[in-house]
């Protein structure tokens, strides 16, 4: 499995050809949960590819279960990259998914995840759900980092399968947290527009 990872972590940076700009913002193996703007299923892997090594032994991406369990490759990969599969469909309220989360996660690792819950076209960054706010307000310890993704829609559009060799660039920004008393919507606003501001730094 080593083998494989280390062929796709090369294989996603040749691809993408990231550059990473920490702006306010240093790598790290505290936990956080690192939330982006959400275009190409690229996402998860070449985010989690450009982060150091050491912080990569840590960080596990969040990734929806009806699509990674379909075929056995999927399933193979998910393995892989120790990826935390979360149930979009049959949610269970002693089951949820932030739950899970927080279980899986314990006091070790952190999580690249998708506040937006499905991917955009790339052009506008979609209102956020949930899931984000009720993980601030469980664990308000946890570093809460935005990022960035751009151009990587484009080396992997939606509905296509074969990715375009491409550069793409990835911004990380300084933590926030969830301020006390912060109702949801604001708080939700807040995050998406750290990640929205970064775009034109």
């Amino acid at each position: 499995m080593r083998l494989t990872v280390y062929l796709l972590t090369g294989l996603a940076k040749f691809l993408s050809g990231p550059s990473v700009r920490w702006v306010d913002c240093q790598p790290d193996t505290c936990q956080r949960v690192y939330f982006a703007n959400h275009t190409s299923h690229l996402d998860s892997l070449v985010l989690w590819s450009s982060l150091p090594r050491e912080v990569r032994a840590v960080t596990r991406f969040i990734a929806a279960r009806d699509y990674w369990e379909k075929t056995a490759l999927r399933r193979y990969l998910a393995k892989t990259f120790n990826a935390l599969l979360i149930d979009r469909r049959n949610i269970k309220v002693h089951q949820s998914p932030v739950e899970l989360i927080l279980r899986e996660i314990g006091d070790t690792y952190s999580v690249i995840l998708f506040p937006e819950g499905g991917r955009s076209t790339g052009e506008e960054i979609g209102e956020f759900k949930s899931g984000l706010y009720y993980l601030a307000k469980k664990r308000p310890d946890l570093e809460l980092v935005p990022v960035y993704l751009d151009n990587l829609n484009r080396i992997l559009p939606r509905g296509e399968f074969l990715p375009v060799p491409l550069l793409s660039c990835i911004t990380i920004g300084p933590p926030m947290y969830l301020e006390a008393g912060e109702p949801k919507s604001e708080f939700l606003k807040r995050a998406r527009e750290a990640v929205i501001r970064l775009k034109y730094v």
